[in-house]
């Protein structure tokens, strides 16, 4: 049996929260298994092991951050209208605490557009369904046209980049709530 077809042990589990908080620190772009094992507490045979392969590791840590985000992202889906809803998930991504996670999600977005062979492969076309998942709910029955759900996911993208660049959320923040209102016919955001 390979650790890919056994159940998640306890160890697996505790092993991958661990690695998790490392990359979010650190990134995934250079890992390395040995100094990864020796932040966690474990050794790079074990994690071997329990994840099949580094690439294997890299996949459970991509779907890790893909879980968070959508919980994250399912809390934050609040009432009040398209324009106030949307206005609530730029301010949940504005957040400074989300600021690893979002780079994190950047490097597998754009690493699975570079080595979509390789175990980043497929992170960023699933990233998009999701968001526009979130968004159909969000814009709700009169906003059925996955147009509009691009639409809304590319301004508040094109923001995200801009504020992890910059980390400027004011200038950022008014112009999602410009293009918002825009967007979704709304006078205030």
């Amino acid at each position: 049996m390979t650790a890919d077809s056994q159940a998640p042990s306890a160890r697996r589990e505790e092993l991958l929260e661990l690695a998790y908080r490392y990359v979010l620190r650190h990134g995934l772009a250079g890992m390395s298994l040995r100094p990864l094992a020796e932040a966690v507490g474990s050794s790079p045979r074990v994690l071997l092991y329990l994840f099949g392969s580094k690439d294997g590791l890299v996949q459970a840590l991509l779907a890790r951050s893909r879980t968070e985000e959508l919980d994250l992202l399912a809390a934050a889906r609040p009432d009040g209208g398209p324009a106030v809803a949307v206005g609530r998930l730029w301010d949940w991504l504005a957040d400074s605490s989300r600021r690893d996670l979002l780079r994190l999600w950047t490097e597998g977005y754009a690493r699975s557009l570079v080595e979509p062979d390789g175990p980043w492969g497929g992170f960023a076309a699933r990233s998009v369904e999701d968001w526009l998942d979130v968004l159909g709910e969000v814009l709700g029955p009169d906003r059925v046209d996955r147009k509009d759900h691009t639409a809304v996911l590319a301004v508040l993208r094109g923001a995200m980049l801009d504020l992890l660049a910059t980390d400027d959320v004011e200038r950022t923040t008014d112009a999602v709530h410009r293009q918002l209102a825009l967007l979704t016919g709304s006078a205030t955001c």
